[in-house]
């Protein structure tokens, strides 16, 4: 996949399907899906940064991050990436926007979006209105119907919810992949190795959206492998209570160093809530009874 964000329009004619597309979840593949029916056209996707300034702009808490957006988009087979900052793009009229970033930084030839895609200054473009500029500036549009599971529209909110309430494997089939974090382990204070059950420890950013806090069954990519694991997400209330939201996964059968690495750990089942114990023992105990019940 080529990112053009920064460099040149493609020379191909291309196939675009836009969208903030966060979390990619099943209605978002069935928009991307589009761009690849056309057979003549190279695929492409225009996103947004999400790890840079539009954070700044929207309270919004990301379902994935940028990088693994990145990732999903190149193993879909999506050809061309332009994902700028938000504040290089907003200030862009709707017509502004289909002819400087579309028509000349794209290249189009095809266009596709959900019904409720917004564009330009203030959101003023409407998926009608890209079909109206469409025909002016020489391609044709396409917008997607949204998908619905259980009579209900597939929406980011929709899964965000299920996300906080830790409804995992809901928030999951929606989303058609189990939620992963790719996050740098960090050193914490040893507390798990101490109890014989060492942990990875990793910060989930504040611009993600936090899943409930509590024991998870998880499965950690290393070395490409998928190995079991249990996560515990939370502020850690019997060892060291932290402001941050630090997620650690003790993994099954496994033995090594992997600090400073980016591990992927995927959520699969919520076991149970966080809670404090009374001493170590007590949480020994619990962990114990949360391995078992994750084999």
């Amino acid at each position: 996949m080529i990112d053009i964000t920064y460099g040149a329009a493609p020379r191909r004619k291309t196939a675009v399907a836009l969208g903030y597309f966060d979390g990619l979840h099943l209605g978002h593949v069935y928009v991307i899906g589009k761009t690849f029916s056309q057979k003549e056209l190279a695929p492409a996707v225009f996103t947004f940064n999400c790890d840079t300034t539009l954070p700044k702009f929207s309270k919004q808490e990301d379902i994935i991050s940028f990088e693994n957006k990145r990732e999903m988009l190149e193993k879909m087979g999506v050809e061309y990436l332009y994902a700028p900052d938000y504040a290089a793009v907003c200030g862009l009229s709707y017509e502004q926007f289909v002819s400087r970033i579309l028509v000349k930084k794209l290249n189009i030839g095809f266009a596709c979006c959900g019904e409720s895609f917004r564009f330009g200054k203030g959101g003023e473009g409407t998926p009608e209105k890209l079909l109206m500029l469409s025909e002016k500036y020489g391609f044709s549009a396409h917008i997607a119907k949204d998908i619905c599971i259980d009579g209900e529209p597939i929406s980011s909110t929709r899964i965000r919810e299920l996300i906080r309430e830790g409804k995992i494997e809901e928030a999951n089939r929606l989303l058609g992949y189990e939620l992963s974090f790719k996050l740098n382990v960090v050193h914490g204070n040893e507390i798990g190795r101490k109890l014989s059950f060492p942990t990875i420890n990793q910060i989930i950013p504040e611009t993600n959206v936090i899943p409930k806090f509590g024991v998870y069954k998880s499965f950690v990519q290393v070395d490409g492998k998928n190995l079991k694991g249990i996560t515990n997400i939370g502020v850690r209330p019997t060892v060291a209570k932290t402001d941050n939201v630090v997620m650690e996964t003790h993994i099954l059968n496994f033995s090594g160093d992997l600090y400073g690495k980016k591990i992927p750990v995927s959520l699969c089942g919520f076991l149970r809530g966080e809670k404090k114990f009374a001493d170590l023992s007590a949480l020994r105990e619990q962990i114990a009874q949360d391995v078992k019940n994750t084999l």
